[in-house]
């Protein structure tokens, strides 16, 4: 059975917030584009790598025991481009809506995050100004 440690927590929370740092970016960067003619839409995908580890060893490995396996990053995202949005007529397919809703998920699940982190780091300075 996996053990919740505060290590697993952090990290879990750490990650969190570099999916949705990833996710604000990629729709921040298909907003500036949407006049742009031919450009395509593009978004952040985490499962693809995760899958593509998965079937190149089986399963997750942990190399040494202070490891996290399958502890994968904002740099593990592949960004590709989005599949079945309508193109208008000069090639580009930005939907400004799909984009602000888009942020706003990642933003609020930054935000979730970072209250998570918060609210641990006061427990932790709970903690040591009580034993004083």
């Amino acid at each position: 059975m996996n053990e919740i440690t505060d290590k697993s927590i952090m990290a879990a929370l750490g990650r969190q917030l570099s999916i949705a740092v990833a996710q604000q970016a990629v729709a921040a960067g298909n907003l500036a584009n949407i006049d742009t003619p031919g450009y395509r839409t593009r978004e952040v995908s985490f499962d693809q790598v995760l899958d593509e580890q998965l079937r190149e060893t089986g399963s997750l490995a942990v190399t040494d025991p202070r490891h996290l396996a399958g502890a994968a990053g904002a740099a593990d995202a592949s960004v590709r481009e989005a599949e079945g949005l309508p193109i208008r007529r000069d090639g580009n397919n930005v939907e400004l809506d799909r984009e602000l809703l888009r942020m706003s998920r990642a933003a609020a699940d930054f935000t979730a995050a970072q209250t998570a982190l918060a609210a641990k780091f006061r427990l932790v300075r709970y903690a040591i100004n009580e034993s004083r």
